[in-house]
């Protein structure tokens, strides 16, 4: 499978970095890294992680991130993981 970083998760993950960095810039590189590391890895094992608690969908996975979590989308027809959200952690109510 593809992995297709969308617009969204971008921004929202350049921000946070530039957040972190204000008082830790090797911190916010390391952060980076890792992240993108993690999502590198859904290649081999889309399903790993649990069913998102923000959508009610299979397909909408959570990969929970150092208190951050990363939202993603399996997409079978096209074969493709498209990563488009980046949020704090918060329990759905």
């Amino acid at each position: 499978m593809t992995i297709k970083i969308l617009k969204s998760f971008s921004t929202k993950l350049e921000k946070q970095i530039a957040y972190i960095s204000k008082d830790k810039p090797q911190a916010a590189r390391n952060f980076k890294k890792e992240i993108l590391e993690r999502i590198k890895e859904l290649d081999s094992m889309p399903y790993k992680h649990q069913k998102s608690k923000y959508f009610n969908s299979e397909a909408i996975r959570d990969l929970v991130f150092k208190g951050y979590v990363v939202v993603y989308r399996i997409n079978e027809n096209q074969k493709a993981i498209e990563v488009f959200g980046f949020i704090k952690y918060e329990e759905k109510l």
